[in-house]
């Protein structure tokens, strides 16, 4: 799959004019409908305008290739990250009005405890043994201090995640590592979890944040894996389009080089060829001539 021809067909073509002229006339092409300029993410050469201009230093940074499926995976991880946060911020709220209607709560499920015992022995469960009966009165023993607290942590576990959507989904630098960092604190903890008691959710949730800091570290080079930083920027470089228009730029055109001058009626040097000038002459009235589609002299 084309990754940077994809992300074309989604989001649009990425072109530049850049002001030097040996690099602007790599990155544009006259063609019959006009002029054209070279995408900087796919490569093909769209007709129109530029999208934009000025020096080639300013000119944005493209993702192409395998930093388009890369930005593609981050930006799951985001959303991932921000549903886990709505999800923990609505417990957040809900503990902390718990916390506020503790009383009439208890009161209420007092009253209607009778009838919930009533429907569990109708349906055959027994009642002493309910995980969730058993959970709504842990929940009542609480004070409201403690509410208060698992509130908080809650909430901050929540921003936690936000902050890690948000870094992510941007692709930024920090927010890879805010990520990495904040989700392997977590890890111990989710591996205990998940030797106390086995669950599907528990699992899902040890290997997604587990594949999550696999990648982060080997994929984005994160604390000098493979390089690190500098082999990570090298690599833009290499598939830069741009940066290869540049240094194409640099290089000196391929060719003959060039003659020394000499003044006229002076010998050549040894080893250089001579031609006579009749024949320079008579090349030259050649070429015009078969230009202009003129017969030449007879043989």
């Amino acid at each position: 799959m084309d990754w940077s021809l994809l992300s074309c067909g989604r989001g649009g073509h990425v072109t530049y004019a850049p002001d030097e002229p040996a690099v602007r006339g790599r990155l544009t092409a006259q063609t019959p409908s006009g002029q054209a300029w070279r995408c900087l993410r796919c490569g093909a050469f769209v007709i129109g305008p530029p999208g934009d201009s000025g020096p080639a230093a300013a000119a944005p940074q493209v993702r192409r290739g395998k930093e388009v499926r890369s930005a593609f995976i981050l930006r799951i991880f985001a959303i991932e990250r921000f549903i886990r946060a709505l999800v923990i911020g609505a417990a957040a709220f809900g503990v902390w009005r718990f916390s506020y209607s503790r009383l009439s709560l208890e009161q209420e499920f007092n009253r209607a405890l009778p009838d919930v015992r009533r429907l569990y022995m109708d349906l055959g469960f027994n009642f002493q043994h309910s995980t969730l009966i058993g959970l709504v009165n842990h929940a009542l023993e609480l004070n409201s201090r403690t509410l208060g607290y698992l509130a908080i942590g809650l909430g901050a576990y929540a921003v936690i995640e936000i902050v890690e959507g948000v870094g992510l989904w941007l692709l930024k630098r920090w927010g890879e590592y805010f990520a990495m960092v904040a989700t392997s604190v977590f890890l111990p903890y989710e591996i205990y979890d998940l030797t106390v008691k086995f669950t599907v959710l528990r699992l899902l949730t040890l290997l997604v944040n587990l594949g999550l800091v696999v990648y982060l570290v080997v994929s984005r080079r994160l604390f000098g894996v493979r390089g690190g930083k500098q082999a990570y920027e090298a690599r833009l470089r290499e598939d830069s389009i741009l940066d290869a228009a540049e240094e194409e730029a640099e290089q000196p055109p391929a060719g003959k080089p060039d003659m020394p001058e000499r003044s006229a009626g002076r010998s050549p040097p040894a080893g250089e060829p001579t031609q006579p000038a009749g024949g320079a002459a008579a090349d030259a009235d050649e070429s015009v001539r078969a230009d202009r589609g003129a017969p030449g002299p007879p043989a």
